[in-house]
């Protein structure tokens, strides 16, 4: 899997970057991707198509815009660019406008940059390290925060980043649910002493799914591993258009404002989180999900 700093070369590192509107913010974004060889012009074209299309889902957190479209022939290789502004701009998101840090990713597959989105949405969890990355002076002091005190970051610890469950924010956590209470009537095992299998499955939704909805995954696989729900609850990150197939599987649907009103009803409850890097968020959903 590949690791933020692999998919971050300095080169796709623009800092204090002024920019009229949202569209622009996107162009500077898909620009580094050309000029690193992540992707086309085109790819760059498409990113604004699908905020134009799907709305400002893309922002995913305060502040914070991770842009992207589908997979596509414009995509050359799997890569990342990064654009703080000057004046941040809005993108007419409800709660989480206006953005001064602009993320873009072009990706050849959900897959190959799994690691690096769950990496990068528990970095920007943490107060201090989101601040971190705000204030870096440069390029190289920007990849150093990424990398982590000891080296490349390697996807550990909680969501919220100090270790002790204080969330961002200084909102205190919730008492921790009884592992696997809610689920424990339907938990079955294939035979005595066996481990629990899972038998819940939540979808993490966006329009393309390779980006917004990993982001999303990760910051719930985190708070099921605080509650020890691990083993009963599978999380998958999929798209708008294949979540209403899967629908079916699920308990529920976790997903933005916008992609919400887009799946419309799927006969499974669909969860709005509109901070998806907020283990605090998430876990508020967790509990409405399952009443606990």
């Amino acid at each position: 899997m590949a690791a933020l700093n692999d998919l971050l070369p300095q080169a796709a590192v623009r800092l204090d970057v002024r920019v009229a509107d949202w569209r622009e913010a996107i162009r500077r974004a898909g620009g580094l991707l050309v000029d690193t060889g992540a992707a086309t012009d085109a790819y760059t074209a498409e990113m604004i198509r699908n905020v134009e299309e799907n709305g400002p889902y893309l922002v995913i957190a305060p502040g914070f815009a991770f842009v992207h479209a589908r997979p596509s022939p414009a995509v050359l290789r799997t890569g990342m660019s990064w654009v703080r502004l000057v004046q941040p701009v809005e993108f007419g998101h409800e709660s989480n406008d206006p953005v001064h840090l602009v993320v873009g990713l072009a990706a050849e597959d959900s897959g190959a940059h799994t690691a690096a989105m769950a990496a990068l949405a528990q970095l920007l969890a943490d107060p201090a390290t989101a601040q971190a990355l705000q204030d870096a002076a440069g390029p190289d002091a920007l990849r150093a925060v990424l990398a982590g005190p000891e080296g490349e970051w390697d996807g550990a610890g909680d969501v919220g980043g100090d270790g002790d469950d204080r969330p961002r924010g200084g909102e205190a956590v919730h008492e921790r649910p009884v592992p696997g209470q809610a689920v424990h009537e339907e938990v079955v095992r294939e035979q005595p002493g066996a481990a629990p299998q899972a038998v819940h499955k939540i979808l993490t939704v966006c329009g393309n799914g390779v980006g917004t909805s990993l982001f999303l995954k990760s910051t719930l696989e985190q708070v099921l591993d605080r509650w020890g729900w691990s083993r009963h609850v599978t999380v998958e990150a999929t798209d708008t258009i294949s979540a209403k197939g899967k629908a079916s599987e699920a308990v529920a649907i976790l997903t933005s404002r916008e992609i919400a009103r887009t799946l419309g009803e799927v006969g499974v409850p669909v969860k709005v989180v509109d901070d998806f890097t907020s283990g605090p968020a998430v876990d508020r959903t967790l509990r409405d999900i399952y009443d606990v």
